[in-house]
């Protein structure tokens, strides 16, 4: 599999500085506890910045024999140091409208100094210090690599924040948390390289310089609490007051701000001199604030659950990596591309594709056909091939795999002599608008050519969907007079994670073979009509997923038995108060949404089960409307009782029904919403949201019908109320 140079620099950059990374994010995280320590201190004042340094001064002089500094640190505490009236020094934290000492300074406790010393050189002093800022930037450009990754995978920019596909907990949670703490995250890289350069005195010089020192005479003598300086800063202005050494005409005040240092006549109170601090001393100042989180407790909070994402990065990151290694599939072909009647093409990024590819690879192998398994890159001549099978996934906004880049131009130069049969299999996520685009891209590029003829339509797969590619080797079966049969791995099943559930009641099957079946768990659980029930069946042990809707605090599913279907035809035969093994996955995007003033659900079939749920909990009166498209009205009759309850209780504010085998002509859903669609609009230019369960097919005809609607009537395609995740879908 071609790695993206993107996957592959991201990759690189992070296992070569994992050490380092390591080290300076779990010092980070005890460094980021210092600042939050520090500020729940007693010793901030309330508008103490808002005092004139004048007020400060004069409350000090009466309070003390005299004032050496006063000045404020890093956590915005006010510090004097003072002569006693005994005569000795003293430094502490001061309350500037009494004078009143609050306490002693903070000292830095051994563990800070211990992590300072080690986040900074790694005690290999200027190596170490050298070594530390390489890292960080390399730091930088991992969070810049995975920008551009997450640019790919969500389809640019707009789509950044969008709901991302959860293939797993690491895949799910490095794109989820990655977002968030990306600006984070590039702060601390950036100011990380400029602390390292300034300590390299790698940055221009930010010494500050005094030109044209003025003094005046000592005869113009006022007192400080009438110099104008003094009243014209307050301390929030303040960085440090030096006091004069002496009385000597020579000796100053020396008053530092935020940006620029006085020089002031300790006579007069005149201003002898100014000099303005530079760029690179301001930056260097934030830069140690933003990378410290000196002074406030919000960003040092913001630091410390970066760095713990970060960690968890280094842990999902390679955990990824390695079940990928694991996972990869080697391509070992018995024959060579021009001894093979079958060629199989794959455009993958991952891995996920080319896993589909090999099985329909091992199973062509088995029945004793010639086969040769190669990258879509890798598109050459085949002198006896018969037929030409695509598994292609489409990357970013419908673009080509990193291994299907050059499939394109290699199609048009390369001429097959004979005549050869093809079909595309596309896989993708419905939950982007550009589902299997890059798959219909070769479709219609191999349409184009003469000698390539269709065996069949595209196929499109959502998410990895096994049901789906069983589905689509019995339509290739049944196309070619074959009977392969597909060795799916059986996943482990983690058994401790399922739970028992009784059955309370099962239906009957109906006319179109379906059945109601409710169930109760043993154990109390929280769920909510639109989670998953999650069955692993002991023959193939391979997860099916049925959508809950939730009545009475039980769990009601609604099932299709299918002829050749192991977990259906199972649970079809269940009897009342059996016990079945099963486990509830949470899905929290196809909750009932609360907050919307009205909601329409769209169903065909069994899709119906979550809403029979929402609709009977519709406690807050939401204006609800229901859509179902079935066959006949006998299908209808499984689920009239639970419909006319809603009804009655006001929970449902309409419905309406399609069937597509009841008369002559056939009436899907999809046509019910377009005679609707004045409803439609409405709904979604009040912030409406409209739910789609069901099949997939079904999904792709109510998208087209409502996108109709919503660029005719509103102007705008669907897309726009999609990323207003105002289109909730749990398709399969």
């Amino acid at each position: 599999m071609t790695i993206s140079i993107w996957r592959y620099s991201h990759l690189i950059l992070a296992v070569s500085s994992a050490l380092f990374i390591f080290i300076a994010t779990v010092t980070g995280i005890i460094l980021a506890l210092e600042p939050i320590s520090n500020q729940i201190q007693p010793f901030a004042v309330d508008n103490a910045n808002d005092l004139s340094l004048a007020e400060a001064l004069e409350i000090l002089h009466n309070e003390y024999e005299g004032v050496i500094t006063l000045e404020k640190d890093e956590n915005d505490f006010v510090i004097a140091s003072i002569i006693t009236a005994e005569g000795k020094n003293d430094m502490f934290y001061v309350n500037p409208f009494t004078g009143e000492k609050l306490g002693e300074l903070i000292k830095k406790k051994p563990i800070f100094e211990f992590a300072t010393n080690l986040h900074r050189s790694l005690f290999l002093k200027s190596t170490g210090r050298f070594l530390v800022g390489l890292f960080s930037f390399f730091l930088f450009l991992i969070a810049i690599t995975g920008i551009k990754l997450i640019l790919k995978r969500q389809g640019g920019f707009k789509r950044f924040f969008a709901k991302v596909v959860k293939e797993n907990f690491e895949q799910y949670f490095h794109i989820v948390i990655g977002r968030y703490t990306l600006i984070p995250i590039v702060i601390i890289t950036l100011t990380g390289v400029f602390l390292s350069l300034e300590k390299f005195n790698l940055l221009p010089s930010d010494k500050l310089v005094h030109k044209n020192i003025e003094n005046t005479s000592h005869a113009e003598s006022i007192g400080i609490n009438g110099f104008h300086v003094f009243q014209s800063y307050t301390l929030n202005e303040l960085k440090s007051l030096e006091f004069p050494f002496s009385e000597d005409e020579e000796d100053y005040f020396i008053l530092n701000l935020k940006d620029k240092e006085l020089y002031i006549n300790q006579y007069t109170g005149r201003v002898m001199s100014k000099a303005d601090i530079s760029l690179v001393s301001i930056v260097s100042t934030w830069s140690m604030v933003l990378h410290t989180g000196q002074g406030t407790f919000v960003w040092a909070m913001v630091l410390l659950l970066s760095c713990i994402a970060i960690l968890f990065f280094m842990y999902s990151g390679f955990t990824m990596t390695i079940k990928r290694k694991k996972e990869s599939v080697k391509i070992k072909n018995k024959y060579t591309k021009d001894e093979a009647e079958f060629i199989l093409l794959v455009g993958s990024e991952t891995g996920h594709t080319q896993r589909f590819a090999k099985q329909f690879f091992d199973a062509l192998i088995t029945a004793n056909h010639t086969v040769y398994l190669d990258q879509l890159n890798k598109y050459s001549t085949y002198k006896i091939a018969k037929h030409l099978i695509v598994f292609t996934a489409t990357y970013g906004e419908g673009e080509a795999p990193s291994n299907a880049k050059n499939f394109e131009g290699l199609l048009k130069m390369i001429r097959q002599k004979q005549t050869v049969k093809y079909s595309v299999v596309g896989f993708g996520s419905l939950m982007y608008p550009d589902f299997c685009k890059y798959a219909i891209v070769v479709d219609a590029l191999l349409q184009k050519q003469k000698n390539f003829i269709p065996n069949l339509p595209l196929f499109k797969i959502n998410n990895q969907s096994h049901d789906a590619f069983k589905t689509w080797i019995q339509q290739w079966n049944e196309s070619t007079s074959q009977d392969l049969k597909i060795q799916l791995t059986k996943p482990t099943v983690n058994k401790k994670r399922l739970k028992n559930f009784e059955v309370l009641n099962i239906t009957d099957c109906n006319v179109d073979d379906t059945f109601l079946l409710q169930l109760k768990s043993l154990k109390k659980q929280k769920f909510k009509s639109g989670d998953l029930l999650a069955f692993y069946p002991e023959e193939d042990h391979i997860e099916r997923l049925y959508s809950i809707g939730r009545v009475e605090d039980t769990i009601l599913l609604s099932i299709k038995k299918h002829k050749f279907g192991v977990c259906s035809k199972q649970l079809s035969t269940q009897k009342q108060h059996n016990m079945i093994k099963a486990r509830i996955k949470r899905n929290l995007d196809f909750h009932f949404p609360i907050y919307a003033k009205e909601v329409i659900m769209i169903a065909n079939g069994t899709g119906i089960a979550p809403f029979l749920g929402m609709m009977n909990e519709n406690t807050l009166d939401i204006k609800t409307h229901l859509f179902w498209g079935g066959r006949t009205q006998q299908s209808f009759q499984l689920y009239s009782k639970l419909i006319d309850k809603a009804f009655k209780k006001g929970y449902l504010s309409s419905f309406n029904l399609a069937y597509s085998r009841e008369e002559d002509e056939k009436v899907y859903v999809q046509d019910v919403l377009m005679e609707k669609e004045k409803l439609i609009c409405n709904v979604l230019q009040n912030k409406g949201v409209i739910m789609i369960c069901g099949s997939i097919a079904m999904q792709n005809s109510v998208l087209e019908a409502l996108n109709i609607i919503t660029e005719s009537k509103l102007q705008h395609p669907l897309s726009v109320f999609e990323n207003n995740e105002q289109i909730k879908m749990d398709c399969y």
